[in-house]
């Protein structure tokens, strides 16, 4: 089973990448990141043996009840690798992104004193929306230029969750295993 610690978006950013699906799909080909599946990878952690999995529910625990909840701004679109070669379609955070920074940062040292190896890549604030197979538009390019900057929406972060992910033929299925409450979040909803 493969897992990952992240963060999952609300309602309210999926109406903004709707707008923006609506207004690009005809120059890419790809897939859609389904709308209750978007969020922010904090630590991707792949599979794990049932003895490490037990720490690491412990070390979100601790880390999630010694962290006030924060706010985060959703500002603007880029891609992985980049905006000239994109094959992730992704919104960027602006506001709250060296919170974000300094969670995954605990979280991947408490996990690595536990046996859980870090990715290779530095961890970068965003949110996936799509997966590029192919460019059939050059109009993709001034579409990135123009929402470089845009601001979506602010929301609160207040909650981690461990996350199993299933792969299947029509894309990944993400079950919460367990929902960790940011210090003062008394709403669990």
């Amino acid at each position: 089973m493969r897992f990952f610690i992240g963060i999952f978006t609300t309602k309210k950013l999926e109406e903004h990448v709707n707008r923006l699906k609506n207004e690009i799909s005809d120059a890419i080909l790809g897939k859609w990141v389904e709308p209750q599946n978007l969020h922010i990878t904090l630590q991707f952690i792949g599979d794990v043996e049932e003895s490490k999995r037990i720490n690491l529910l412990y070390n979100l625990e601790e880390i999630s009840k010694n962290l006030s909840p924060f706010t985060v701004s959703y500002t603007g679109i880029g891609a992985f690798p980049n905006t000239s070669k994109p094959r992730i379609l992704w919104i960027g955070i602006s506001k709250g992104a060296n919170n974000l920074k300094a969670l995954a940062n605990k979280i991947i040292k408490a996990n690595a004193k536990s046996g859980i190896e870090p990715e290779s890549k530095p961890f970068y604030p965003h949110v996936s929306i799509c997966r590029i197979h192919e460019i059939t538009s050059n109009k993709i390019y001034p579409f990135m230029r123009k929402h470089k900057d845009i601001f979506f929406l602010e929301e609160e972060i207040s909650k981690i969750a461990l996350v199993k992910s299933s792969l299947t033929s029509v894309g990944p299925i993400y079950t919460v295993v367990e929902e960790f409450y940011l210090k003062g979040s008394d709403v669990k909803a």
